[in-house]
């Protein structure tokens, strides 16, 4: 008789302010449950696979035709933003250690979303998001 092996899913809770903190519960996800769906049903989308995700750096993805921006500022944990820059609104784009914005040079902070310079007037606006074994789940 084989059993299926324990799957754990982690979420990723980022709460706000200028000190924003990372939180992960572990939860056992139910079994049989993929975690992806359809749009506009409230359940978890996946955005990215976490080896895709370089420790240390971002990239870019889609949530509901939406650019969003993934990093892996330790192994294992991710954090996302909306890639819409609060300045006017232009994609921002990932890089090493920070996220930057080629329109007017505004620049955020890849692990908080915190805005380092240019003329961004405050951060991306944060996603939570859910790692489920490999994959990296949202909404």
């Amino acid at each position: 008789m084989s059993h299926a092996p324990d799957v754990t899913r982690r979420t990723v809770i980022l709460i706000g302010g200028a000190g924003t903190a990372l939180a992960l519960a572990g939860c056992a996800a139910p079994s049989g449950s993929s975690g992806s769906s359809s749009k506009g049903t409230g359940k978890p989308v996946e955005i990215a696979r976490l080896a895709d995700i370089p420790v240390g750096g971002s990239i870019s993805a889609t949530l509901d035709q939406k650019p969003v921006l993934l990093s892996q500022p330790k192994a294992g944990e991710v954090v996302a933003f909306s890639a819409i820059c609060t300045h006017l609104g232009c994609p921002v784009a990932p890089g090493k250690g920070e996220f930057d914005c080629p329109c007017h040079g505004s620049r955020f902070n890849s692990t908080t979303g915190a805005v380092l310079g240019g003329p961004a007037p405050r951060p991306l606006e944060k996603i939570t998001v859910t790692i489920d074994g490999d994959r990296v789940l949202a909404g």
